[in-house]
């Protein structure tokens, strides 16, 4: 998941976070402005937004959808609101060990669920058990 992302304008988020929302409902861009509530664009800027987001690699081509008697392209994301969360942090600051384990620290200070501490115990088990096993066939 080493990728550059690009920051998204305030209107771009609008629409990536409508797709991220969808799951996998891919929409045309009519739809698009239909379901953008309180949107701050007029809704022929959709398709300069689009683009915008094809260029940044936000957004790809889905397949097509009938439309009354035109079909129109249907849009999805290229990656999930947390993949690109994570991007956007570590891209902001220099990622190093420490900061990382400052992170992490402040997003578990407030969380009280037993339950999703257990699961990000797991996996942090299961991350260490994967490079050790790494070490461990780097050293035959």
């Amino acid at each position: 998941m080493k990728k550059k992302v690009a920051k998204l304008t305030e209107s771009e988020n609008q629409v990536m976070d409508l797709l991220w929302d969808q799951e996998d409902d891919y929409l045309t861009s009519s739809e698009i402005v239909e379901n953008c509530e309180n949107r701050i664009w007029k809704p022929s800027y959709i398709h300069i937004l689009i683009n915008s987001l094809l260029k940044k690699e936000m957004i790809e081509v889905a397949g097509f959808k009938k439309t009354t008697k035109n079909y129109a392209r249907t849009f999805r994301p290229t990656m999930t609101r947390e993949e690109y969360s994570i991007l956007r942090v570590t891209q902001q600051q220099k990622t190093t060990s420490r900061t990382l384990s400052q992170l992490f620290s402040a997003l578990l200070e407030d969380e009280t669920d037993a339950q999703v501490l257990d699961r990000l115990s797991n996996m942090l088990d299961k991350r260490k058990e994967e490079l050790d096993n790494r070490d461990s066939a780097d050293i035959k």
